[in-house]
């Protein structure tokens, strides 16, 4: 049990997006010692799978690389990835927080990220980071600026050939690596775990699942991004044709009383704006968007000037309306 009257000076930011990154660097910068813990095997979060950002257009991995870089090298700031909270006993300004760190079978401290491992080992796995619409190795990074740049080996597909082993100079592959836990003392817990997204699997009148040519917004992101699974071109998951329409179907999932999802996720109207403009840009021919929406909620700085913009400058179509369901032609594929 932790010493009530002892106050501590350090602070634990719970997870490793844009938002716990920004909170750890100002803490640091103040004078304070951070620990900041992400259940992944890298910081980034969903900031790092996006492409572009709204209302400016800016590159997402311009803004957040910078900040990955200057919160790796940071000395204030120890970054502790693959770890989950186990418990919290204490009060405010006194917390001892129980960690367990899941093995990565790379031992960190050797590893230089250089990549050989990755690039001779034989078996193939699906890549969240591209959320499933490509492969990657058994052992990898999440994408190529990931902080720490340290490599993983998934565990579930590894088949124990012994090839990143041979190929590791720095021998830091580790096969019976185990799981270690460890206790934090902290003043101060701070979180910002980020969000889930829906499940449309859930919204089967839309054909999520079913039809290869219906996708989530993630998964959009990934396909316009230069970085991902096509290069930054628009292309139709199905075949690989480039798409003459794209359908945006907004409010899946949210104030949806049947669902339980009686809130407005407060973002999606701008960010299918943006996609719409951003997939116009990447398709090297003629592309038709349209956005279905209940109602528009354009509400932050330069927001209803995006949407005037992307009205009357990039040509996309707004219908108020609930979309009933989809289906698809099963000879072409279309929606």
């Amino acid at each position: 049990m932790a010493d009530k009257n002892q106050k501590v000076g350090a602070v634990l930011v719970v997870g490793g997006g844009v938002a716990g990154i920004q909170a750890s660097l100002d803490l640091a910068d103040a004078g304070f010692k951070v620990y900041l813990v992400d259940q992944g095997a890298s910081i980034g979060g969903v900031m790092a799978q996006l492409d572009k950002t709204f209302p400016t257009n800016d590159c997402s991995m311009c803004i957040l690389s910078p900040k990955l870089v200057a919160t790796g090298r940071h000395p204030n700031i120890t970054i502790l990835t693959n770890t989950e909270i186990l418990g919290v006993d204490g009060e405010a300004g006194n917390f001892e927080v129980k960690l367990r760190k899941r093995a990565r079978y790379i031992i960190e401290d050797k590893c230089n990220g250089c990549g050989l491992c990755a690039q001779k080992c034989p078996i193939e796995a699906i890549d969240l980071y591209n959320e499933g619409l490509s492969n990657r190795s058994a052992i990898y990074v999440d994408y190529p600026q990931a902080v720490p740049l340290k490599y993983k080996i998934d565990r579930e597909k590894c088949i124990g050939c012994g090839t990143c082993y041979e190929i590791c100079k720095a021998k830091a592959v580790a096969y019976d690596q185990q799981d270690s836990e460890a206790v934090l003392k902290v003043g101060a817990i701070i979180l910002a775990p980020g969000f889930e997204t829906f499940d449309a699997r859930l919204k089967s009148e839309y054909g999520y699942g079913r039809y290869a040519n219906v996708v989530t917004s993630i998964e959009f992101e990934r396909i316009l991004s230069a970085s991902g699974p096509y290069g930054g071109v628009v292309l139709r998951p199905s075949d690989g044709e480039i798409p003459k329409k794209i359908a945006f179907i907004q409010c899946v999932g949210s104030r949806d009383a049947q669902l339980g999802n009686n809130y407005c996720s407060a973002a999606c109207c701008m960010y299918g704006m943006k996609e719409a403009v951003i997939a116009k840009e990447h398709t090297p021919t003629k592309l038709d968007a349209t956005i279905f929406f209940m109602d528009l909620r354009a509400y932050g700085k330069e927001f209803d000037a995006y949407y005037n913009r992307a009205k009357e400058e990039w040509g996309i179509r707004f219908v108020r309306s609930r979309v009933a369901g989809v289906s698809e032609d099963p000879l072409t594929g279309n929606l």
